[in-house]
């Protein structure tokens, strides 16, 4: 189970929730028929989340809203709210060409043009202006910027990510 997010708070007296998001394209999991609901986030396994059929993802403001089949009024909504969502990586929509969800990135052996082995991916950060690769080998963290001047070529099937990036940057 990957989360996704976590319900904030209803909105309206329609079951409808505000949804905070931790992804960039909230609404790419319009596209899931089925969420997932729990209070665990850390948990993977899948009795700890309950399915709810999505009835509803739209815009709103500069968030988004959503609700679910089976929660019709604010007093249901109420009674998710704050839970956390998540899905299993195989329901998510496939991501477009030359584009990867981060957790997919998560693991990645990182090499620079020298055939040196940086470290891997512990995960990524959202700066505001653009992510950054957090890469560690031991104790050694390298913070690299996620832009095509430095990431070069990214090969999952490989396990690998090519950065134009110095040993001692």
């Amino acid at each position: 189970m990957i989360v996704l997010g976590r319900l904030i708070v209803p909105y309206g007296v329609n079951g409808w929730l505000k949804f905070h998001h931790f992804g960039d394209d909230p609404l790419a999991l319009g596209k899931m028929p089925q969420w997932w609901l729990g209070t665990k986030p850390e948990s993977v396994d899948p009795v700890d989340w309950k399915q709810y059929p999505l009835r509803g993802c739209k815009l709103h403001g500069k968030g988004i809203v959503v609700a679910f089949e089976g929660v019709d009024n604010r007093s249901d909504a109420e009674s998710i709210e704050g839970l956390f969502v998540a899905a299993p990586r195989e329901t998510w929509p496939a991501p477009s060409k030359g584009e990867y969800y981060w957790n997919d990135l998560t693991g990645l052996r990182v090499v620079n043009h020298q055939d040196v082995t940086l470290g891997v991916v512990r995960g990524l950060i959202e700066t505001g202006a653009h992510a950054v690769l957090d890469v560690v080998d031991g104790e050694v963290e390298r913070l690299i910027p996620f832009v095509s001047a430095y990431v070069q070529k990214i090969d999952p099937e490989k396990g690998e990510i090519r950065v134009e990036w110095g040993v001692d940057w």
